[in-house]
């Protein structure tokens, strides 16, 4: 397990009052420093902007409207980024801040444009903190709760594991708040009705929280389907997320019903490509047999005008489809960077995406003649 994503609700950092626990935030730091130390990648998608504004302006009694919401996010988001800051520098760990909405997910440019600065960011050791740009999202942008962005985000990341803090132990076979006889699920293989009916309907408490246990599952669900397990349970376990780190059963358990490489190759393979690139036999031998990206410096030809970021079809000389992957280069650029080695890309564009015009991650060969 090398990518966590933890995310942390309202509830988590205000410990159920209605400001922010400085003291809980400064043991999430704790353990986020110790998995760094370990070799994790972790990322952060925090709750808390709209306490914090209600807290920086005394907590003022405002109609609820989502003008209000918004202003309470506008003052309190860099209130809670100040204090994320402040506690992880007390572990020598330098963090960035990330705002998005549903666009950002649906845009293949900002996209791409989102994972190549995790990427970034993550390979430096620069913790991403992200929330959502409640200040400027409307309706039909929002995310609409944090859980299903955390999800998303571990798509966006491949993320091996995705841990959704609460104040609850995980889920129940009942209500525990209205049924003492309600037991802990410990494991769940697939998520279907009665797990969602289990979870029953989004509830916040104190006006603080935007999501409930459904929301939590339907994170659950998007990440299993995208390779990621999830765990639901409470931040009150000593060490939480270490212990999870480690294998401990804590809370429920979400199995992904898929890896994230099959989930990225069926989805490869399924969509309808945008363009081609035809390459030459040197690189038509290095994708086959060596799982290699696909430089420039084996491309011939291009076909079809297409975008950074489309789903392209890489052909033979012969004209044999040979494999399918995302392009970090539109076509425009691809024609002017044909046969030259990646160290010139910047030189000849004005900027580079990096050396690949396909990365091996984001490509899978299709079936071979010699494979039927």
């Amino acid at each position: 397990m090398h990518k966590i994503v933890v995310k942390l609700g309202t509830s988590t950092l205000t410990q159920g009052t209605k400001q922010l626990s400085r003291r809980a935030m400064l043991e999430i730091a704790r353990q986020v420093a110790h998995l760094q130390e370990k070799g994790k990648q972790v990322v952060l998608v925090t709750s808390g902007a709209v306490a914090a504004g209600r807290e920086c302006l005394g907590h003022p009694t405002v109609e609820r409207f989502w003008p209000s919401k918004q202003m309470f996010a506008a003052v309190g988001q860099s209130r809670l980024m100040q204090i994320w800051a402040d506690l992880f520098s007390i572990f020598h760990i330098q963090v960035g801040q990330l705002l998005l909405t549903r666009d950002d997910f649906s845009n293949r440019q900002r996209y791409l444009n989102i994972r190549d600065s995790l990427h970034c960011m993550l390979k430096h050791r620069i913790l991403p903190i992200i929330n959502e740009n409640d200040t400027i999202a409307t309706k039909e942008i929002r995310v609409g709760d944090n859980d299903n962005l955390a999800a998303l985000v571990s798509n966006l990341i491949a993320a091996d594991r995705l841990i959704l803090l609460t104040d609850q132990e995980g889920l129940y076979t009942a209500d525990p708040r209205l049924d003492n006889q309600a037991a802990l699920i410990p494991r769940i293989n697939h998520i279907d009705e009665k797990i969602f009916a289990l979870a029953g309907g989004a509830s916040a408490s104190l006006g603080l929280g935007t999501g409930g246990m459904y929301t939590k599952v339907q994170a659950a669900q998007l990440a299993s389907q995208s390779g990621t397990s999830t765990v639901i349970t409470s931040f009150k376990h000593p060490n939480v997320l270490l212990d999870i780190a480690d294998g401990h059963a804590i809370g429920t358990f979400f199995m992904a019903e898929t890896t994230a490489r099959e989930s990225r190759k069926r989805w490869l393979l399924s969509e309808k490509h945008q363009g081609k690139i035809q390459i030459d036999a040197g690189a038509e031998q290095k994708l086959r047999h060596n799982g290699a990206s696909l430089l420039p410096i084996g491309i011939t030809q291009t076909f079809q005008s297409f975008d950074r970021g489309a789903l392209v079809q890489l052909v033979s000389l012969s004209g044999y489809p040979i494999a399918v992957g995302i392009t970090n280069y539109k076509s425009q650029d691809i024609q002017k960077l044909i046969g030259t080695h990646s160290q010139h890309i910047e030189d000849i564009l004005g900027y580079s995406y990096g050396p690949e015009i396909i990365h091996r991650d984001n490509m899978t060969r299709t079936r071979f003649k010699e494979d039927s």
